[in-house]
């Protein structure tokens, strides 16, 4: 049997195993992407194995808060674990929303083990045009 190592992951999982699993008042962090797309912000958080029951998500002011967890799957007792190297615990990331966004109305997707948040820009953020008077109700003072 063939095995390969990589020392970095072996550091990593080190590292996971010293602190252990996040707990609610200490999370893990969570992978995400953000991105502008149009009129709203995207931000796609990895969260492979949670299920949507176990997500929470929040918006308090400009904070916006996700936190999940991750539980062990139930197991029999005939079965004995040889590797476990998916984190386990409490995952939370926290972004602070600029005043141009509209928290009022963000849409959250969860596929695949990604949560997908969408974020539309407020109106009054928006450009917009301005349009100029032509002034034609001059009046010229005669005397």
């Amino acid at each position: 049997m063939l095995m390969r190592t990589d020392p970095f992951r072996e550091l990593d999982r080190l590292a996971q195993q010293m602190m252990g699993p996040g707990t609610w008042s200490r999370p893990s962090a969570m992978p995400m992407d953000a991105y502008r797309e149009g009129g709203e912000y995207v931000v796609a958080f990895d969260l492979p194995g949670v299920s949507p029951e176990a997500i929470d998500i929040d918006v308090e002011r400009n904070m916006l808060t996700v936190k999940a967890e991750r539980r062990p799957a139930a197991k029999s007792d005939s079965v004995q674990m040889e590797l476990s190297e998916r984190p386990l615990g409490v995952f939370s990331r926290q972004l602070v929303l600029a005043d141009t966004l509209d928290t009022e109305r963000i849409e959250a997707d969860y596929d695949a083990g990604v949560l997908t948040l969408r974020i539309p820009i407020a109106e009054r953020a928006k450009p917009r045009k301005i349009a100029i008077g032509a002034g034609s109700d001059r009046k010229e003072i005669s005397g």
